[in-house]
């Protein structure tokens, strides 16, 4: 069993920056990868960032550039800077913890970009 605990997001201008962490505990030794996720209202839930085991990243093409994953002492945290934010950065945001077989999804935070 995998738990996250999110923190970060809100309200910025366009332009701005906030920084998003995920915390996992418990058996935090079989985790393969961690992601975060956005959905925008209207929309399918679409991959942001994404690091695994290896450290090896990936990000969606939209987020290029502008934003950044990391994880500190192993898996006990993973941080997503994400910097020039755009109006259509504005969705929900979710961490995602994956293992064999499970994804654990984090109960997910507001990022609103004014323009």
């Amino acid at each position: 069993q995998v738990q996250q605990v999110e923190s970060g997001g809100g309200l910025v201008h366009a332009g701005g920056s906030l920084r998003f962490s995920c915390a996992a505990s418990g058996s935090i030794f079989i985790i393969n990868a961690i992601g975060w996720y956005r959905q925008a209202p209207v929309k399918l839930r679409e991959l942001v960032a994404l690091i695994t085991k290896s450290g090896s990243t990936n990000y969606a093409d939209s987020v290029k550039g502008r934003f950044s994953i990391s994880r500190e002492n192993g898996w006990n945290t993973v941080y997503l800077q994400m910097n020039s934010l755009k109006a259509e950065d504005t969705a929900v945001y979710y961490c995602a913890v994956d293992r064999p077989g499970v994804r654990y999804w984090g109960q997910g935070t507001q990022v609103t970009v004014s323009s």
